[in-house]
C-alpha cells in the first residue's frame, strides 16, 4: 500500500480545490447580498477592510515564505519576486482568503467600530492560519478567531443594533439586546414576546451581519449540498445534537415551572444566534473538521455539546463561535491513525451514544434537581 502525504483540504470525488472554494463563495453570496441590502455602508466597510485585509496578509505571507535563500548573488527584484510568487500564489490562496473575510463579516455585527474590524481581520488570518503554515494547514477557523479576539477586545463598545429600515426595536427592547441576550439577561424564563418567531427567521432582529436572515442560510446550506462542497453529516449530527439537548433543557425547566415553553425556548435558540450560520458555513469548512465520516458525525455532536453548555451555563448568551474553535480542537485528534476508522463501529457508536447521554443527563440535573434556573 502506498501513503500519500496531503495537506487539507482532503477530497474524495472528481472535484478540485479551486471549485470547492467557489461553491462556497457562492452559497454566501446571499446572505452577504442581504447584509448589503439591509446595512449598506456598514456591509461595504466591514467587508472591504476584511478582504483587503486578509488577502495582503496572504500575500505577504506567501512572498516570506518562499523567498530566495542568501546565495551571495545580487538578483533584481523581478528575479525575486518570480521566485517568491510565481507558481507559489494562486487562485486558491485569493479564495481562502476571501472566504474568510466574507465569514468574518458576516458575523460581526453591522455596528463594530472600524478597528474591531482591522484588528480582528488581521488577528483572525495570522494567528488562525498563518501561523501554521498557510493554506491547508490551520486547525482553527480563521474567522472565528478574529471575530472572538474583537469581541474580547472591543465587546463593550460593539454595537449590535444599527438603525435600518428593514425593521425597528420593539418599545421594551434596550438598544443592542439580542434575543439570546434577553433569555439570558433572565435565564431560561426570559420574555419570549419580544420578537416573534416570524421576525427571528426573517432577520428582523438586533444581530451579525450574516446569522440574522435564516432563509438566505438555508439557500446557501442546500446549494453546498446539492454540490457536495459541504458534507451533511456534520450539519446533522450538529443540529440534530443542539435541538435534542435543547429541548432537554426546555422540558427540565418545565418540569421546575410549568410556565414555561419549552418548545418556544428550542425554536429562540435556534433561530437567535449564530447556530445555522455556524453549522453551515463555519464547521464545514473542510480545513478544520475531519477526513473519516464517524469522526465528522462525533465532531458535529461535540461542537453542539459546547454551543448548548456555554449558552445554559456560562457567562455569554451565545456560544457558537467557542464550540466550534473547540471542535477544531477535538477534530485534530479524532483522526487520528489509531483509532479513527473511516467505517461505523460499535466503539465510535457508542462514543457518540455515551457523548448525548452525559451531556442530557447534566443538563436535566443542572436545572431540574440543581435549581439553577429556579426564580
Amino acid at each position: 500500500m502506498i501513503i500519500t502525504k496531503e495537506s487539507a483540504p482532503h477530497i474524495r470525488r472528481k472535484a478540485n480545490v479551486t471549485r470547492m472554494m467557489a461553491d462556497v463563495l457562492i452559497a454566501l453570496a446571499p446572505t452577504l447580498i442581504f447584509a448589503f441590502v439591509v446595512y449598506p455602508v456598514q456591509a461595504a466597510i466591514n467587508l472591504t477592510l476584511s478582504l483587503f485585509i486578509m488577502n495582503a496578509c496572504e500575500f505577504i505571507f506567501v512572498g516570506l515564505k518562499n523567498m530566495m535563500p542568501a546565495d551571495g548573488l545580487k538578483h533584481t527584484f523581478k528575479e525575486r519576486f518570480e521566485h517568491s510568487y510565481k507558481g507559489k500564489f494562486t487562485i486558491n490562496n485569493i479564495l481562502t482568503a476571501s472566504i474568510t473575510a466574507v465569514i468574518f463579516t458576516l458575523i460581526m455585527p453591522a455596528g463594530a467600530p472600524i478597528y474591531a474590524i482591522i484588528v480582528g481581520a488581521l488577528v483572525g488570518i495570522v494567528f488562525g492560519k498563518l501561523v501554521f503554515g498557510g493554506l491547508g494547514s490551520n486547525i482553527f477557523n480563521p474567522a472565528a478567531v478574529g471575530m472572538i479576539f474583537a469581541k474580547y477586545c472591543f465587546g463593550s463598545q460593539f454595537v449590535t443594533y444599527v438603525p435600518t429600515w428593514y425593521y425597528s426595536l420593539p418599545a421594551n427592547i434596550s438598544i443592542g439586546e439580542t434575543p439570546l441576550g434577553k433569555i439570558y439577561q433572565t435565564r431560561m424564563y426570559g420574555n419570549y414576546n419580544s420578537y416573534s418567531l416570524l421576525d427571528m427567521f426573517l432577520g428582523k432582529i438586533p444581530g451579525t451581519l450574516g446569522e440574522v436572515f435564516k432563509i438566505t442560510i438555508i439557500i446557501g446550506l442546500i446549494y453546498l449540498l446539492i454540490r457536495r462542497s459541504a458534507d451533511f453529516r456534520i450539519v446533522v449530527s450538529y443540529l440534530g445534537t443542539f435541538i435534542l439537548l435543547t429541548l432537554i433543557a426546555g422540558l427540565s425547566g418545565y418540569g421546575v415551572n410549568q410556565s414555561f415553553e419549552p418548545f418556544k425556548f428550542l425554536a429562540y435558540n435556534i433561530l437567535g444566534g449564530g447556530v445555522l450560520f455556524g453549522a453551515v458555513f463555519m464547521l464545514t469548512d473542510p480545513v478544520t473538521s475531519p477526513i473519516n465520516s464517524p469522526s465528522r458525525v462525533l465532531y458535529g455532536m461535540v461542537a453542539a455539546v459546547c454551543t448548548v453548555l456555554i449558552r445554559l451555563f456560562a457567562g455569554l448568551p451565545e456560544g457558537v463561535g467557542y464550540s466550534i474553535l473547540l471542535a477544531n480542537m477535538v477534530g485534530v485528534v479524532l483522526d487520528h491513525y489509531e483509532w479513527s476508522n473511516p467505517r461505523f463501529n460499535w466503539k465510535n457508536i457508542l462514543a457518540m451514544s455515551l457523548l448525548v447521554v452525559i451531556s442530557g443527563f447534566v443538563v436535566f440535573i443542572a436545572i431540574f434537581k440543581g435549581g439553577y434556573y429556579v426564580q
